[in-house]
């Protein structure tokens, strides 16, 4: 991300609604103060984001020290799927440090086992079994073994897995020659010669093109290169949606993946971080496309805040590793199932995969009109349920306009709205599925103010 925000105080004008209160001038005063201390004793790998202090989050809103209130669109870069510090979360989080039992790597727990038991009944069939872990990136590094095991025991020649470019799948070693950005692995030093990338079928390029017939083009190169999708492929591996924009695939295209790794004994993995526990409006991403995955990855809204993450898969596939070949020390703690488990709750007894999906409706009839209103900047509008993204570009060239983006992004902030900063020509936007109607329409309200505000100045 180049774009460097300011730190210092502007001066903004006060506003007070149901859902925003900006008070102060933006960011607020000692908000630098905060951010410079960061500097001296943390990696600047984590920074980034807009200049705002967070002093405590509920639901849909986010406070600053000042006692600013900002609607949240970003669920902490979807992570509060089920709100900020929801109740029965933090509710369950507390019996389970009253009594007392915070760890017991290797050992069981009754609730790891009722965690484990509900989670596999959520994911439902074929997924028999999971293996808990507490980052995301940790959960596609498992996927990775999985599916190089299973090639192992296959007899295959290689143990190829092929990509998609454009997706991302975590910062570990694994995981990022798993994702296809070339310059941030260039730490490696090294190309996994058995890890393939096959173009992403954007919308904009498909020029015609079923997905299935995209797909047979990308196959077609891989196959000029030596590889045989039978005997050197173990699995294929999709982020649900390609997050920078959320742009999903073709059905099709998923579809003829499907039937391909059917055919040629190849796992198929779904990389669920952003999409899964209802942020499309299904249960998962990937029951958008109508296929079955072997493995899913999930994290970030699974704990509701807490560091959860896991594996899904048959029995046969995740009992692939022997005892004590696939462990992690903090894995399926207590706290971290207690969390887990009440997220499950909340999102089955408030229904909110359905509401997601009624919301999702709402969200994107109020972007549509953007880009009615805006169309020589807006260039298009992507998403499903409550995780879009809105893509900009220069009206005189028509081409992705990332600098108009990161404004619009800070005129957001001081108006009283958090969307993500992706540094490129988009914003993502992913609320708590808990957000109410109103205070969905406010923030997209709040980001045509910004969009006017930006292109006049």
């Amino acid at each position: 991300m180049s774009v460097t925000f300011s730190r210092h105080p502007q001066s903004v004008p006060r506003i007070v609604t149901e859902n925003r209160r900006i008070l102060t001038d933006i960011p607020a005063p000692g908000t630098s103060e905060i951010l410079n201390r960061l500097d001296a004793v943390e990696s600047r790998s984590m920074h980034g984001q807009l200049p705002l202090v967070w002093d405590r989050a509920e639901d849909f809103s986010i406070f600053d020290p000042a006692g600013n209130r900002f609607i949240d669109f970003t669920s902490a870069i979807f992570v509060a799927n089920v709100g900020h510090s929801n109740p029965r979360v933090v509710a369950a989080v507390r019996a389970e440090l009253d009594r007392p039992l915070q760890s017991c790597y290797a050992y069981g727990c009754e609730m790891r086992a009722r965690y484990l038991e509900r989670l596999v009944g959520f994911a439902g069939a074929p997924f028999e079994k999971a293996f808990l872990l507490s980052a995301g990136t940790e959960a596609t590094e498992a996927a990775f073994k999985l599916m190089r095991m299973y090639g192992q025991r296959q007899g295959k020649r290689r143990r190829g897995i092929v990509c998609v470019e454009g997706n991302w799948h975590g910062r570990t070693l694994g995981a990022q020659m798993l994702s296809s950005n070339r310059r941030q692995r260039d730490w490696i030093g090294y190309e996994d010669p058995d890890v393939h990338h096959i173009a992403f079928p954007y919308p904009w390029v498909l020029d015609g093109r079923s997905g299935e017939m995209f797909l047979e083009e990308s196959l077609r190169t891989l196959k000029a290169t030596g590889v045989d999708l039978a005997l050197d492929v173990s699995g294929f591996m999709l982020e649900t949606y390609q997050g920078w924009g959320a742009v999903f695939y073709p059905r099709d295209y998923v579809q003829a993946i499907e039937g391909l790794c059917r055919r040629h004994d190849i796992l198929l993995a779904f990389d669920e971080m952003q999409s899964g526990f209802g942020r499309t409006g299904r249960a998962f991403g990937y029951q958008h496309y109508g296929v079955t995955p072997d493995l899913l990855c999930c994290g970030k809204g699974m704990g509701g805040g807490l560091p959860l993450s896991g594996v899904l898969g048959r029995a046969e596939l995740m009992d692939l590793p022997d005892i004590g070949n696939m462990s992690s020390t903090h894995s399926a703690n207590p706290l971290v199932c207690a969390a887990g488990l009440a997220v499950l709750d909340e999102i089955e007894e408030n229904d909110l995969i359905a509401e997601t999906a009624r919301k999702g409706e709402i969200l994107s009839g109020a972007l549509a009109h953007l880009s009615e209103r805006f169309p020589e900047r807006v260039d298009r509008i992507l998403g499903r349920g409550l995780i879009a993204a809105v893509l900009f570009c220069d009206p005189d060239t028509g081409r992705p306009d990332s600098s108009f983006t990161s404004r619009v992004t800070e005129r957001c902030m001081q108006k009283g709205l958090l969307v993500v900063h992706t540094g490129r020509e988009s914003i993502k936007l992913g609320p708590p599925l808990t957000i109410t109607d109103e205070a969905l329409l406010e923030g997209v309200g709040v980001i045509a103010e910004s969009i006017e505000e930006v292109a006049a100045l």
